[in-house]
């Protein structure tokens, strides 16, 4: 009897805006991922990965398709992650931060993780999140 099948990872598309090297930029610059591929000089299709998420941004310049899509990234050592991006924002004080949502400060949530949210430059809002007691 064969297997039963297993989904084991998602690649979402998103979009990137009007120019897809910014998109890229951000990306490795402010997140830590890395381009795996692009598909020409001036790109509207690229991969970026870190560890084991991969994204792909796709060039897309309807800035409310960005502004309605959201990700969830589960992560292990949040807190880490955390302090690891607002050393990478570039203002100082936490009503100011550039990269990390304006609501989207690290906190405990009713269902159980801890989480905080990001925007990238397309308005994509992007939530890490880790189960409190989970490996």
């Amino acid at each position: 009897m064969p297997s039963a099948p297993v989904l084991k990872k998602v690649c979402p598309f998103i979009p990137a805006g009007e120019d897809v090297l910014v998109a890229i930029a951000f990306y490795e610059q402010k997140l830590g991922f890395k381009k795996q591929w692009q598909d020409s000089d001036v790109p509207e299709l690229a991969l970026v990965a870190r560890d084991g998420i991969e994204i792909f941004l796709q060039k897309n310049p309807d800035s409310s398709i960005a502004e309605w899509t959201l990700l969830r990234i589960e992560v292990k050592n949040i807190e880490a992650l955390y302090q690891e991006y607002l050393s990478r924002d570039p203002v100082e004080g936490r009503a100011n931060r550039v990269l990390i949502h304006p609501n989207g400060a690290l906190e405990h949530k009713a269902w159980g993780s801890q989480e905080f949210s990001i925007l990238d430059p397309n308005g994509v809002c992007i939530t890490f999140y880790e189960f409190l007691g989970m490996t």
